[in-house]
């Protein structure tokens, strides 16, 4: 995955919560953006989704630049892979029905084809006997799981998720961390939000830390932990 940000500026209501922000990342599997809440790394990664618009700045992924017009923006939602901090999923809808319905409702695939792209995520996540289930029949875990299968049955350029660990118990955090590994050793490119640095470093090459709208620190994993980082970095490292 490659990914070049410019000048990227973003507010709400006044208050400035995207800075100016610029980043270029070549050749990148799995990428965490980190850092104290409020900083900004979620609507970033809403911004790399397609769901927020910037107001100046532009973003190119893998060489092409997103274009924050909702004609672009609407086909462009479609290749990418979204799984949110508190899953999204249809609560009326089964675990297999999540997946089935955007599918056919969405991206036009036939409903025999939904049904078998649906049945083999299901089964590859360890979820085929809970695919009747309801999300309030089903653990955090399963849930999340459910929120990444359906994510990934789109075949999206990339994966993007949001806070992927908080809303699980720290037990079920080794199963997301399997799950992404998996998902490494697939070749799906990967940006996820977290705050919870031990994650991080089990589950990412590549880091980007946020501090009030600015990135001030950026690397791969060796070289992110090892050279001289900034203080607010150290700060946030030792919180």
């Amino acid at each position: 995955m490659n990914l070049s940000i410019k000048n990227l500026t973003k507010s709400f209501e006044g208050e400035l919560v995207l800075n100016n922000l610029s980043l270029e990342v070549d050749n990148v599997h799995a990428m965490a953006i980190i850092g104290s809440s409020g900083g900004g790394k979620t609507t970033l990664l809403r911004i790399l989704a397609g769901l927020e618009k910037p107001d100046s700045g532009k973003v190119f992924v893998n060489g092409n630049e997103i274009i924050f017009e909702e004609k672009f923006l609407n086909e462009y939602r479609k290749t990418v892979g979204m799984v949110f901090q508190s899953f999204n999923l249809f609560p009326h809808f089964s675990a297999n029905d999540n997946i089935v319905v955007p599918l056919e409702k969405v991206h036009g695939v036939d409903k025999k084809t939904a049904n078998l792209k649906s049945s083999k995520l299901l089964e590859k996540f360890d979820l085929a006997e809970h695919k009747d289930k309801r999300p309030s029949q089903l653990s955090g875990g399963q849930r999340q799981r459910v929120a990444i299968a359906r994510a990934l049955s789109i075949d999206p350029q990339f994966l993007l998720l949001d806070e992927p660990t908080s809303a699980l118990d720290p037990s079920l955090t080794k199963g997301v961390i399997r799950t992404i590994e998996t998902l490494r050793k697939e070749n799906k490119d990967l940006i996820l939000v977290t705050h919870e640095m031990a994650f991080a470093k089990e589950a990412c090459d590549y880091f980007v830390f946020i501090k009030d709208g600015v990135i001030t620190d950026h690397g791969n994993k060796k070289n992110f932990f090892s050279h001289e980082i900034s203080d607010l970095l150290d700060e946030f490292l030792n919180e």
